[in-house]
């Protein structure tokens, strides 16, 4: 049976890579974007290469979705359920920074606002309206696109990880808190099967990290999608901050 996966901020980079990679695996993916331009030309994109690696697959089909905009949320999760009935994987990857060269004393609420309703109130909104849809599912799963700038043991020890020196007050506060969500989802979930997890896609060069003062990133898209495909496609078990910066599943980031 074919599997049903669901992938935001999917229009490029990380999230792109990510339904590419699926698609090719022979998932039915359905990729969410806010630009409707933007992911339709993405989605025939990746449905053309999913057909080449796979020749039943490259199913990839755009659906319009800003997680911060709950018709959108509803509607997509009605059009999941009305072509396909389930979901089997959930991969929440849309998230922003808002504070990019903005030094710590001078983030405002309104830059924690703005990054907690995509990175954190968004990926709720959209776990909360799909678990019907992976309740259906034999072996649902849920990958939260995280970063080390959400781990709290690393932002504690300043001397020892770079991630303390980074001043990414609303970023780094969004994650940590998506953190403890995927924790307390993953124990709510786990006696009906439902795997959660978070996910370690290490420093990607993508838009996300354009502005950034510090390095643009040091992975490839091909390489930060390693971890979440993998945890996507089953790998792991539930609860766990999963991703080395090589690429490892089974290496784990402290919360």
């Amino acid at each position: 049976m074919t599997e049903i996966a669901l992938v935001t901020g999917a229009n490029k980079g990380l999230g792109k890579e990510i339904a590419r990679r699926l698609a090719a695996k022979g998932l039915t993916v359905y990729l969410g974007a806010r630009n409707e331009e933007r992911g339709l030309g993405a989605a025939r994109e990746l449905e053309r290469a999913g057909r080449e690696a796979v020749p039943a697959g490259g199913d990839v089909r755009f659906v319009r979705l800003d997680v911060t905009v709950r018709e959108q949320v509803d509607a997509a999760v009605r059009r999941i359920e009305e072509e396909c009935g389930r979901l089997d994987v959930l991969v929440n990857n849309a998230g922003i920074v808002t504070e990019w060269g903005v030094p710590v004393e001078e983030v405002t609420e309104d830059h924690l606002r703005r990054a907690f309703e995509v990175n954190l109130f968004g990926a709720v909104a959209l776990t909360q309206a799909c678990l019907p849809l992976l309740r259906r599912s034999k072996d649902p799963r849920v990958v939260n696109l995280s970063s080390p700038l959400g781990s709290l043991s690393l932002l504690s020890d300043p001397g020892g990880h770079p991630a303390a020196s980074r001043g990414l007050l609303a970023y780094s506060s969004s994650k940590a808190a998506l953190n403890a969500v995927t924790l307390v989802y993953a124990e709510a979930l786990r006696a009906e099967g439902i795997r959660v997890n978070a996910a370690n896609p290490g420093l990607v060069a993508t838009d996300l990290n354009a502005d950034s003062p510090f390095s643009r990133g040091t992975r490839t898209v091909e390489q930060g999608a390693e971890v979440p495909v993998r945890l996507a496609l089953g790998a792991g078990g539930t609860g766990g901050f999963h991703g080395g910066m090589e690429g490892d599943v089974t290496e784990r980031v402290p919360w």
